[in-house]
């Protein structure tokens, strides 16, 4: 059986987005939603799956599922391809910015 993961958009509505196997930890996966928007999608290197908002908030690009995935003070982070600001993966605040956020998603495998 394929395992999902699956995110959510307003409570109690999931949607599948990909299947783990894509996962690679380190690495990120982009997902186009309903809306239009992209959703990055990372496993960390302890197996930990996060979404966040894939647009960069200084640049307008979507590219943050194309990131550099890594840690500071125990909390995962994705580092922008393009300018290097680094998001917490959990919480969607921006480490190099305390004004800066993307938004956060819920996951879960099913």
């Amino acid at each position: 059986m394929t395992t999902t993961l699956e995110l959510s958009l307003s409570p109690d509505s999931w949607m599948a987005v990909c299947e783990e196997a894509r996962l690679t930890p380190g690495r990120g996966v982009a997902a186009l939603l309903p809306d239009g928007r992209q959703a990055a999608l990372f496993r960390d290197r302890s197996g930990r799956t996060y979404a966040i908002d894939n647009r960069d908030p200084f640049t307008g690009a979507q590219v943050l599922s194309r990131g550099l995935v890594g840690s500071a003070d125990g909390r995962a982070f994705v580092a922008s391809p393009l300018l290097k600001q680094r998001f917490d993966l959990e919480t969607g605040r921006c480490l190099d910015d305390d004004e800066v956020t993307v938004a956060v998603y819920p996951v879960r495998l099913k």
